[in-house]
C-alpha cells in the first residue's frame, strides 16, 4: 500500500508556456501552460505529488493568489526543461533573434525560485532549470555552445534529442558524488545547447563534462537548498546503462521533509 495522503510530499513544478499562435489547432489565441509528462511521472517514482505551479501574472490574471502562496503550500520546487532564458536576464542581447528565449517564463521562474528559497523549501533544476537557475542568482550562460564554444563537445543533437549521450565527470567530496558513490556508470543524456558560462556566487560545480570541461550540475553552498543538473534524470532508463538518478531525486525529496520539520532551538 502506498503512502497515507497526508505523508506525500507535494512537489511544485514549474510550467512551460506556449503563446497565441494561429496556426495551433487548440485555444490557437491562448497562452497555454503545461509540464511535459516524464518529469511528474519522475517525481511520482519518489512517492511525491506533483503539482503544477500556474503563473499568477499574465493579461488575464485574477485575484490576489502569488509566487509567496505556493512556496508556502508546496513542499519544494523542480524546474524542468524547455525554451531558452533570454540573454537580457543575465545581461547580455541575443547573438542571434533566435535565441531570444521566454522573457516571460523566466521572470516567473526567478520569482519562483527566490519565493522557495526565502520559504526555506528546496529547489532543483533540470537542464533549462539549472540554467535558470545560475542567472537567478547572478550567473551568466552560453547563448549557444556550438557558436561561442566550437570545439565543444556536441550536447544537443535534434535527431537523437535523449538519445544523445555522454559521460560526466563528478567532483570529488562533492555532495553529488557522496549521493553516486559505487554506481559503476556516469553516462547521461545531453539535450541543450545553452550552458553555464560564469558561475553564480555561492555555487560550486558538482560535475563537468569531461571533454570540453562544460559544467553539468551545481550545488548552492550557503542555507537555501538548491541544486540542479543539466541533464534529464526523467529520461534516463536501466537498459541505457545511464546514470541511476534515483538518490539524486531521494536526496531533494528529504530536503523537502526535512523543510517540514522546524528546526529544534
Amino acid at each position: 500500500m502506498g503512502a497515507a495522503q497526508t505523508d506525500r510530499l507535494k512537489i511544485g513544478v514549474s510550467a512551460c508556456f506556449l503563446y497565441p499562435d494561429p496556426t495551433r489547432a487548440a485555444f490557437a489565441k491562448k497562452t497555454l501552460q503545461y509540464v511535459e509528462q516524464s518529469v511528474p511521472h519522475w517525481i511520482m517514482s519518489g512517492g511525491a505529488l506533483p503539482v503544477m505551479i500556474p503563473s499568477p501574472t499574465g493579461d488575464t490574471a485574477r485575484g490576489d493568489v502569488g509566487f509567496d502562496d505556493y512556496a508556502q503550500w508546496l513542499d519544494g520546487l523542480v524546474l524542468h526543461g524547455g525554451a531558452d532564458v533570454w540573454p537580457g536576464s543575465y545581461g547580455e542581447t541575443a547573438l542571434q533573434e533566435r535565441w531570444q528565449g521566454d522573457r516571460n517564463r523566466d521572470d516567473y521562474e526567478i520569482a519562483l525560485v527566490r519565493a522557495f528559497a526565502k520559504a526555506g523549501k528546496p529547489v532543483f533544476g533540470i537542464c533549462r532549470g539549472l540554467q535558470l537557475i545560475n542567472v537567478a542568482f547572478g550567473g551568466t550562460l552560453y547563448q549557444d555552445i556550438p557558436t561561442q564554444r566550437p570545439q565543444a563537445l556536441v550536447h544537443r543533437d535534434a535527431v537523437a534529442y535523449d538519445l544523445n549521450f555522454h559521460a560526466i565527470e563528478v567532483e570529488a567530496g562533492s555532495r553529488l558524488a557522496a549521493l553516486l558513490a559505487g554506481q559503476p556508470s556516469c553516462k547521461i543524456n545531453s539535450v541543450h545547447h545553452q550552458g553555464v558560462k560564469d558561475l553564480a556566487d555561492n555555487f560550486v560545480v558538482e560535475a563537468r563534462c569531461p571533454v570540453d570541461g562544460m559544467i553539468e550540475a551545481i550545488r548552492h553552498t550557503g542555507a537555501s537548498w538548491v541544486a540542479a543538473v543539466q541533464w534529464h534524470p526523467e529520461f534516463h532508463k536501466p537498459e541505457q546503462g545511464t546514470l541511476d538518478d534515483a538518490p539524486i531525486l531521494q536526496d531533494f525529496l528529504n530536503a523537502a521533509r526535512a523543510a517540514m520539520t522546524p528546526a529544534t532551538p
